[in-house]
């Protein structure tokens, strides 16, 4: 484990990407303005909150049952808008 700042102790890591993969966060990170590290750190984050949410409506539709068309046409239209 490695400290860069006095804030955030970190880990590196070594990950392997196909090529055009590697090139695309690489182009993403660079319009967003941040290191790599700092683009995938920030897309694991979001992964890993997808996959909780996706564990909350699991455990919601086990107790209540399946969302209907309607409820999730109804949230999708609240998290566009």
């Amino acid at each position: 484990m490695k400290e860069y700042d006095l804030r955030m102790p970190v880990e590196r890591l070594t990950v392997s990407l196909e090529t055009g993969l590697a090139a695309a966060v690489r182009a993403a990170a660079d319009a967003d303005s941040q290191n790599m590290s700092a683009w995938l750190a920030d897309a694991a984050r979001r992964r890993l909150a997808t996959r909780g949410l996706r564990d909350v409506v699991a455990e919601w539709e086990t107790e209540h049952g399946a969302f209907s068309g309607e409820e999730l046409d109804t949230a999708r239209d609240r998290l566009q808008g």
